[in-house]
C-alpha cells in the first residue's frame, strides 16, 4: 500500500497541495519530508504527536523524515490559532526548551538505519541572515497582499498583528526553502493551521527554483472529539509527554478512558496497528463495547510508543491494583502516580486511634460519622477493611514508609503522606 493510500485510509489527511502527483512522486522515490515544532514549552503534548506520528509513518515506509525544532522561530511566536500577541521568551529559555524537545524527539523517532530521522534547528541557518538579506533577497518575494490574505493573519486584523508575528511566515517559508536545497526535502507535513505557512514555502522555493521545482504540502485534520471538544484537554490541562508532567499512568488512563465514537479513529491516527487489527477492534467496539478492548489497545500502543514497555506495564499494575483493591501490591512510586490527582492529607508519625486519626485529617466530618462508618465496613486502609473502632494507626502500616491510602465507600480515596522524621 502507498504511504498515501494508507493515509487516506486512515483518514489522516486534510488537504494536499497535489494530490496525484505526491502520490506518483512517494511511489517512485524514497523522499525526504518534515514537520517542525517550536520549542514554545520543555515538553509536547499529545496534541504536537499527531503530525510527527504522520512523519514515523512515512519512516516506516522507507521514506527520510527530518524533523525541524523551530530554535530561531521560535524566539519570534507563530500567530497560528491565537488571537492575541505571543509573550516572547528570553533566548536562554528558548535554548533551554531547544535541548528538551530534541532530547524528546531522540527517545521517540530516532532509530538506526537507512532512513534515520534527522533533527535539525533553524537557528542554524536563520540566524545567519542578516536584516538587508532578509529584505532584499526574500522580503522582496512575499506580497503584503498575499500575505495578509492567509487565514493566520486575516484572523488577526481586528485584534491586532505585530510586524515580529506577521513575518513568522516568512521565516517558516526560508526553513523549507532551506531544507529542500539541502537536505533534499521535497514535502512539508503540519496540522490544518499551518497551510498557510505551508504554501508561502512551496511559493517561495518556486521563486526562486524555479516553476518546474517538484515540493509539496499535506495537512492532517484538526482533531475533535465526539463530543465537539477540543482533542487532548482534560480537567487537569494538557496530556504531556513528559512523564514528570503526566505520569505513564495518567497517560494510560487518558487513552483507556476514550470515547467508545473516538476510539477506533484514535486507532489508526495514532497506532501502527495494521487495518487488519483495526477493524477486528472496531468490530469489538460493535459488538462488545462493555470489553473496551479497543481502549485497552489504545492505552497499551501509546503507552508504550511514549513511555517504553516498563513504563506500561507500571500503569497496568496500578490500574488492575486500584481496580481489585489490592493497594498493597503497589510501590511507593506506583502509589505517588496512582493517587496523584486524589485528596492529599499530611500526618506525622505518631500512632493514633483510627477514629481520631481520621477526623483530625478531615477524611471524616465527625467522630460519630467516623465511628459509623468504621463500623459498617465503609474504611480500607491500603486495600485492607477495618471495622475495629479501636484500631491503631502506625507508621509500620504506611506503604514505602511514606503513604497510607484510606478509601471510603467504594470510590472515594485519599492520600495520606506521613511526614518524614
Amino acid at each position: 500500500m502507498n504511504i498515501i493510500d494508507e493515509l487516506e485510509w486512515r483518514e489522516a489527511i486534510n488537504q494536499q497541495t497535489d494530490a496525484e502527483g505526491l502520490r506518483k512522486l512517494t511511489s517512485e522515490k524514497s523522499v525526504s519530508l518534515y514537520c517542525g515544532v517550536d520549542p514554545t514549552g520543555d515538553s509536547m503534548h499529545i496534541g504536537h504527536l499527531i503530525p510527527f506520528i504522520m512523519l514515523k509513518r512515512f519512516q516506516l515506509a522507507g521514506h527520510r523524515p527530518v524533523i525541524l525544532i523551530g530554535g530561531a522561530t521560535g524566539t519570534i511566536g507563530d500567530p497560528s490559532g491565537r488571537t492575541s500577541e505571543r509573550s516572547l521568551q528570553t533566548l536562554e529559555q528558548v535554548q533551554a526548551n531547544v535541548e528538551a524537545l530534541t532530547a524528546q524527539m531522540k527517545k521517540l523517532f530516532v532509530t538506526d538505519g537507512d532512513n534515520q530521522v534527522r533533527l535539525v534547528n533553524n537557528y542554524d541557518w536563520i540566524s545567519k541572515i542578516n536584516v538587508i538579506e532578509f529584505l532584499r533577497d526574500f522580503g522582496k518575494n512575499f506580497s503584503i497582499n498575499t500575505m495578509l490574505a492567509k487565514d493566520v493573519v486575516s484572523s488577526r486584523l481586528d485584534s491586532g498583528i505585530s510586524f515580529t508575528e506577521f513575518s513568522y511566515q516568512i521565516l517558516q517559508s526560508l526553513d523549507y526553502l532551506h531544507l529542500y536545497q539541502h537536505e533534499d526535502v521535497q514535502l512539508q507535513i503540519g496540522g490544518s493551521d499551518q497551510w498557510g505557512n505551508i504554501t508561502s514555502g512551496l511559493d517561495l522555493i518556486r521563486k526562486k527554483e524555479g516553476a518546474e521545482a517538484k515540493a509539496f504540502g499535506l495537512t492532517i485534520p484538526l482533531m475533535l472529539k465526539a463530543d465537539g471538544t477540543k482533542f487532548g484537554k482534560t480537567a487537569g490541562g494538557a496530556v504531556w509527554l513528559d512523564p514528570n508532567k503526566t505520569t505513564p499512568f495518567e497517560f494510560y488512563q487518558f487513552w483507556a478512558n476514550t470515547d467508545d465514537r473516538d476510539v477506533v479513529k484514535y486507532l489508526k491516527y495514532f497506532t501502527f496497528l495494521s487495518k487488519e487489527e483495526i477493524d477486528a477492534l472496531a468490530e469489538k467496539v460493535a459488538t462488545e463495547p462493555h470489553k473496551r478492548d479497543a481502549q485497552k489497545a489504545l492505552a497499551e500502543e501509546m503507552t508504550r510508543f511514549v513511555h517504553g514497555e516498563a513504563a506500561l506495564e507500571q500503569a497496568k499494575r496500578i490500574t488492575a491494583a486500584l481496580f481489585s483493591g489490592d493497594i498493597r501490591s503497589l510501590t511507593a512510586e506506583e502509589i505517588e502516580q496512582g493517587f496523584k490527582e486524589m485528596p492529599t492529607y499530611t500526618a506525622n508519625r505518631e500512632e493514633k486511634n483510627l477514629v481520631d486519626w481520621l477526623v483530625e485529617l478531615g477524611i471524616e466530618p465527625s467522630k460519630r460519622q467516623a465511628r459509623e462508618d468504621v463500623s459498617k465496613g465503609a474504611i480500607t486502609l491500603n486495600g485492607e477493611k477495618v471495622t475495629d473502632l479501636a484500631f491503631t494507626v502506625t507508621a509500620d502500616q504506611a506503604i514505602g514508609e511514606k503513604f497510607i491510602i484510606i478509601r471510603k465507600g467504594k470510590k472515594s480515596y485519599s492520600l495520606v503522606r506521613l511526614e518524614q522524621n
